[in-house]
């Protein structure tokens, strides 16, 4: 597969938390995406950017929530994940980054 550049649109970063540290256990890698992007579309930009066989993308909207910063009320951007199954024995260090 190749490396391509709009591979990099899709995929904005990896998410890092206790959770998705244990759902790497069973083969599961966590993305922030683009709000536009589709499950075909993260499929290939992970098979792409990673070498990796991909077997199932779950994607789910965090929305955005208001929060207060000295005294100003704001809002913050809505979030989109991808959880990615990988085939067995495939795997993908985040924490080494690209």
């Amino acid at each position: 597969m190749s490396k391509d550049v709009r591979h990099y649109d899709v995929i904005v970063s990896p998410v890092i938390t206790e959770k998705a540290t244990l759902a790497s256990e069973s083969n599961k890698v966590v993305f922030k995406v683009a709000k536009t992007a589709t499950k075909p579309q993260i499929k290939a930009a992970v098979e792409g950017l990673f070498d990796v066989k991909v077997e199932s993308v779950n994607t789910l909207v965090r929305k955005g929530k208001i929060k207060t910063f000295r005294g100003q009320r704001g809002q913050q951007s809505d979030v989109k994940k991808a959880v990615v199954t990988l085939a067995e024995g495939h795997k993908i260090d985040v924490t080494t980054g690209l």
